[in-house]
């Protein structure tokens, strides 16, 4: 399948994220990797887009960083959902699912 463009991506990265979050710490590569799986690789993250989002979100306070170790030893920045990153998912999911089916709704006028 064709990856998802940038500008679609854009105004739902942090919300994929977050859900990505929900399913516990990991590292930027692990967020960007699951997010490719999950998705048969139609979203694809680039680091100049994750990076930047990831910052924000630990400046509001929706995520919180600590140093890990990688399967191989090095030293990794892991990313966990804090309380507050949970209610913004929740505020960002109900606010997607009313988005999304309006999106719907206008996709199947014939």
């Amino acid at each position: 399948m064709t990856p998802i463009r940038g500008e679609l991506l854009q105004g739902t990265l942090d919300l994929l994220v977050l859900k990505t979050l929900a399913w516990g710490p990991r590292h930027g590569y692990g967020i960007a990797r699951w997010l490719e799986d999950t998705t048969d690789d139609a979203l694809q993250i680039a680091e100049g887009s994750l990076y930047p989002a990831l910052y924000r979100m630990e400046g509001r306070g929706w995520i919180e960083a600590s140093w890990g170790k990688s399967e191989l030893g090095k030293r990794i920045k892991v990313y966990a959902l804090t309380d507050v990153g949970r209610a913004q998912l929740k505020n960002e999911s109900a606010q997607w699912t009313h988005f999304s089916a309006a999106v719907a709704r206008v996709m199947a006028t014939s």
